[in-house]
């Protein structure tokens, strides 16, 4: 096991089992060559083509779309092609900086292939003894990765809040962190991973922050989806991800990146070229102007 080892589980994926989902001239999604099949038998919302799928003609607003997809949530979900609704609404298109296209469950994104942005917390206190990191463990209950270790603050980023909105109500949630402390979070960049799974295709952003917190300051969870917290010094995270599976896949990224951008994992560390580069792969949707 090693970092490129972590690394590559986030990035395991073939196109050529997919079909690009496209609005426009844009390239949004993948969806699986059977799923296609599935759209092209629902006309009056989805054009499925040889090359490509994406919304019928006739839908070519954004409310109309969000509209269209909420009946398909509904029916898959009725069917059992969708295990749960999330209830949380997802706003995809090609930049942060943008109008949404359309909304959609999170439930469904990934059936899709729509990129999905989400923000990621490290939680860092500084003692005598060295840098410290606070750790999260997910509750047993989670309907997934149950127990698994994760960030500090990770969450979904959801329609309708602005990225530092949706991390201070993340870090209240989770970690029970006043807004006015969660609030002096630092921008620290992204990372990016394109992940095939069972649901369908995963070209993920994960927005990053670091928090410098007191030394006495003790994370409290309060929505149920963390069992506990634990307080690491750096050298020990930095062993549990390159020599375990212990962490939720796309943490790992996360850390790699914060270990780097604190000197912890370093130059002379042998790949580290090839490290710094699969922390930030390009994303098989077009145009890519989220940076």
């Amino acid at each position: 096991m090693g970092w490129l080892d972590r690394i590559a589980e986030c990035n395991r994926h073939d196109l050529s089992g997919f079909l690009p989902f496209e609005v426009g001239e844009k390239r949004i999604g993948w969806v699986r060559h059977s799923l296609a099949e599935r759209l092209a038998r629902r006309p009056e919302v989805f054009a499925v083509g040889a090359g490509s799928a994406g919304f019928a003609p006739a839908l070519d607003t954004p409310g109309q779309r969000t509209a269209a997809l909420a009946g398909i949530v509904r029916e898959w979900h009725g069917n059992g092609l969708l295990r749960r609704v999330s209830g949380e609404l997802l706003a995809v298109g090609a930049s942060l900086a943008e109008p949404p296209l359309f909304l959609i469950d999170r439930s469904a994104v990934q059936a899709f292939g729509f990129s999905a942005v989400g923000v990621h917390v490290n939680g860092c206190v500084q003692r005598p003894d060295g840098l410290h990191v606070w750790i999260a463990e997910r509750a047993a209950g989670r309907h997934s990765y149950p127990g698994m270790l994760d960030n500090m603050v990770a969450g979904g980023q959801p329609a309708g809040l602005s990225l530092m909105e949706n991390v201070v109500k993340e870090a209240g949630e989770e970690a029970g962190i006043p807004s006015a402390l969660a609030g002096a979070a630092s921008p620290a960049g992204a990372v990016t991973y394109c992940l095939e799974t069972e649901a369908g295709l995963r070209p993920d952003i994960l927005y990053v922050y670091d928090l410098e917190l007191p030394a006495g300051f003790q994370p409290r969870n309060s929505d149920g989806e963390v069992a506990h917290f634990e307080l690491w010094p750096a050298d020990r995270l930095a062993e549990t991800v390159r020599d375990t599976g212990r962490f939720k896949f796309n943490c790992n990224l996360v850390i790699i990146d914060f270990l780097i951008r604190r000197g912890v994992l370093g130059p002379e560390e042998p790949d580290y070229p090839a490290i710094l580069a699969g922390l930030r792969p390009a994303l098989p949707i077009d145009p890519w102007r989220l940076w």
